[in-house]
């Protein structure tokens, strides 16, 4: 019988097996960590990778794919339904929490089915191996099984669970170039991850064993059956109810067509190069409304000229929020230059700029609601505007020539309240006005000779619903709010209440009740040549601009704003959300009030010299001043607009200086301005005329005007075409007495000009009256009344 051993024998063979086995662990560990250097995780590119640009409510904008074509809504697991959660650790990796990253029952199951038929019968997979296989690409083999486990370990040593998770939701794959569960949502659901039902969570987390057999759209009896067994095992462990697999096995699984989502797409190009590292980007747009006004833009270019775009913008006043953006009417269709985002193009803005104008000029004093102005014929040095349809009106209240965006009164103002400065004031709120190469600011700028970019636009335009205050267009809820004061609260109420009153086209009083329809300030423009037509509306709670045309500058012609852009902006405006006030007036600012004037001296009423106020008017004022008729800009034309004068009691006749009676009185005449004279009727003109010279009174200059008379036709003739022609009647008409340019107006429409005593031929193709106009430099007038048959 052998001897019991010493116990320093003992210790030392405790001592050399603790010695051998801490220097094989610490050699374990060497080993491990050199490779782990050598060979490190091949991690995902955190900068690298597809990008998603999202509406406000997370719903897939656009996408674009990784270098490798690869579809990849970057989430986290917070992101995800907690159904797919669930469904996931349950069938995949019940123990995912508790094991290191691999679990040693079920390799040794799997192991032994190995042994026992030669192959592969279940991989006993941890998630953190499927992921490690993911990332490493490693072949379905036992070497590839090693491998798995040897990264597993890897990534449980230096990730947390969380992270091995995301890995999985965001890299799994689903077939095709899908990856990870929120692309596999939209992709075959149509829905974001976070709204799964059962069924839906349970199909998902089937998909990535056999992705390519068990796609939705190619082989949906097949993807149902394994997420039927999916359910089976979730009622059989206890984690869902009977009652919640039954029901979820009655939804049937859809075949869907694999659609990328394409909406938005120009914003989101624009976002993605701004952003080119950013995975997720989320927008403030509206994904109903953007589906819904693409669609609808769509539908309207089918009846406009082939090459015709379209961009809309649809901004919310009290954010500056984008709800909807289509920068092209068609993108991608090269017929129609898809590609170019006409939001951020510079076109010309046709007559979109003058509201900013009348507001400017109520600011400076300049004008009132009902001040009035002329729209007559008239040079500005070099430059002389005519309206649209090149016809005048005379003398017309400011917010009637807002509302007709009469050019000639805009040219006007802007000469009063200067171009520089007008367009000094618009850059400093945003709207930068962009000039040809080497130009200074001009006149011609308020009639659209300049460039101007959608987005400053309706950013600009948001001032007349925000108090005066303008701000930038914002595309992402985390952009700086930028505000920028442009007029007073007063100025923008009051230019707001002037294009509110603008009628609908097509609207007739009394044939239907709009009173439910929201309450919208808007304005219409036309570029030179018919290339662009603009429409832009703002409502209390959104500004909305539509362009038309086409992209590379060829005119549309017969297109402008009020026929073009118009319907489809108040389409666009009926169909918005609208708040419990969209349809309801907002009560003026302290500063507005509302006076009485008189035309023609722009003054209130006089009770004492009733004579004095010729028209009366109830404009708008700010801070209760009213602005006088403005003064005449031609020296030629202008005269004092209240003339005092002595006139003999008895006869009534004017006395000049020197000249005296034994009775005298003095009176007082309000006098138009001398371009207004041919569209007064013959009872104002007589109230604004002085009264004859008093016999023996030498001449005090106040009849100076130019006389003028239509030598050519009778007043009151009646004129014909000639017998058996088909040629319109004409006229061969001089103007006598004129010494300079002479304007010629039929019908208040501009036919031509004439120097002196020349004359000028003009055909009348439209049968009944006309009225025949001469108007001099100097103010003079001639007009003739004839009536032409057919």
């Amino acid at each position: 019988m052998a001897a019991p051993r010493s116990r320093t024998s003992t210790f030392r063979i405790r001592h050399r097996w603790l010695r051998r086995v801490t220097v094989t662990l610490l050699a374990l560990l060497v080993v491990a960590f050199a490779l782990d250097r050598l060979f490190p995780l091949p991690l995902p590119d955190a900068n690298g990778g597809s990008t998603v640009v999202l509406a406000r409510d997370g719903t897939p904008l656009r996408a674009f794919p990784d270098r490798d074509g690869v579809w990849r809504y970057p989430v986290q697991a917070a992101d995800v339904s907690p159904l797919y959660v669930e469904a996931l650790l349950t069938y995949e990796d019940r123990w995912f929490y508790r094991h290191p990253g691999v679990n040693p029952l079920a390799l040794g199951r799997a192991f032994a089915q190995w042994i026992g038929h030669r192959r592969l019968v279940s991989g006993g997979s941890t998630l953190t191996m499927q992921v490690a296989r993911i990332l490493d690409g490693t072949p379905h083999s036992f070497g590839g099984k090693l491998l798995q486990i040897l990264r597993a370990l890897q990534l449980e040593a230096h990730l947390s669970k969380a992270q091995i998770l995301a890995l999985y939701l965001n890299h799994a794959p689903f077939g095709g170039t899908i990856e990870g569960v929120e692309a596999a949502s939209w992709a075959y659901l149509g829905k974001p991850a976070a709204r799964l039902s059962h069924a839906e969570a349970a199909l998902l987390t089937v998909l990535p064993q056999m992705p390519s057999r068990l796609r939705p759209d190619r082989n949906p009896q097949a993807a149902q059956a394994a997420r039927d067994k999916v359910l089976e095992r979730m009622a059989a462990l206890g984690v869902w109810s009977p009652a919640q697999v039954r029901d979820a096995r009655i939804e049937a699984v859809a075949a869907r067509s694999l659609q990328p989502p394409l909406s938005a797409a120009l914003l989101a190009e624009r976002l993605h190069v701004e952003q080119p590292r950013a995975r997720r980007i989320a927008t403030t747009i509206d994904a109903a409304l953007q589906h819904a006004l693409e669609a609808r833009v769509t539908q309207y270019l089918v009846h406009l000229p082939e090459r015709t775009s379209a961009a809309v913008l649809v901004v919310d006043n009290a954010s500056l929020e984008a709800r909807a953006y289509v920068g092209s009417g068609a993108f991608g269709d090269a017929r129609r230059l898809g590609h170019v985002d006409m939001v951020r193009a510079a076109r010309s803005p046709g007559s979109t700029l003058k509201p900013f104008l009348y507001a400017l000029a109520l600011d400076d004093g300049l004008i009132d609601s009902e001040s009035l102005l002329i729209d007559a014929p008239q040079s500005f040095g070099d430059y002389r505007p005519g309206n649209f349809d090149g016809a005048y009106n005379g003398p017309i209240g400011a917010a009637q020539a807002l509302r007709l965006s009469l050019n000639v009164p805009a040219v006007d103002l802007l000469d009063r309240v200067g171009a520089a400065r007008f367009v000094a004031r618009l850059a400093n709120a945003g709207l930068d006005l962009r000039l040809p190469r080497g130009a200074t600011p001009g006149l011609p700028i308020i009639l659209g000779g300049v460039g101007a970019r959608m987005e400053d636009l309706v950013g600009a335009y948001t001032a007349f619903n925000r108090a005066g205050v303008a701000g930038r267009v914002r595309y992402r809820s985390d952009e700086p709010v930028l505000d920028r004061h442009l007029f007073s609260a007063g100025a923008a109420w009051i230019v707001r209440d002037i294009l509110e009153a603008n009628p609908r086209p097509g609207y007739a009083p009394g044939t239907f009740d709009p009173g439910s329809r929201p309450r919208v300030a808007w304005k219409t423009g036309t570029s030179y040549g018919f290339r662009d037509a603009w429409a832009i509306g703002a409502t209390r709670q959104y500004t909305v601009a539509v362009w038309l045309g086409r992209p590379d500058g060829t005119p549309l012609p017969g297109q402008y704003g009020a026929v073009t852009a118009l319907p489809l902006l108040f389409q666009i405006i009926d169909g918005l959300p609208r708040s419990a006030i969209a349809a309801t007036p907002s009560p003026p600012p302290a500063s507005v009030s509302q006076v009485d004037i008189c035309w023609p001296l722009g003054l209130a009423p006089d009770p004492q010299h009733p004579e004095l106020c010729h028209l009366k008017k109830t404009a708008w004022v700010l801070d209760g001043v009213i602005a006088p008729t403005l003064p005449e800009r031609d020296a030629h034309n202008w005269h004092a607009g209240l003339v005092r004068v002595r006139v003999d009691a008895r006869s009534g006749a004017r006395l000049s200086a020197g000249c005296t009676r034994a009775h005298e009185r003095e009176v007082e005449v309000a006098r138009w301005p001398a371009l207004a004279y041919p569209w007064l009727p013959a009872e104002l003109r007589r109230r604004a005329s002085l009264p004859p010279l008093a016999a023996g009174c030498a001449d005090d200059g106040l009849d100076a005007t130019q006389s003028l008379r239509i030598d050519g036709v009778a007043d009151g003739a009646t004129i014909a075409r000639a017998p058996n022609s088909t040629n319109p009647a004409t006229l061969r008409l001089r103007a006598l007495g004129a010494r300079d340019e002479v304007l010629w107006l039929v019908n208040g429409r501009l036919i031509g000009t004439t120097l002196a005593s020349a004359t000028i031929e003009h055909a009348f193709p439209d049968v009944g009256a006309q009225t025949i106009t001469a108007l001099g430099s100097g103010g003079a007038t001639a007009q003739v009344q004839v009536r032409v048959l057919r």
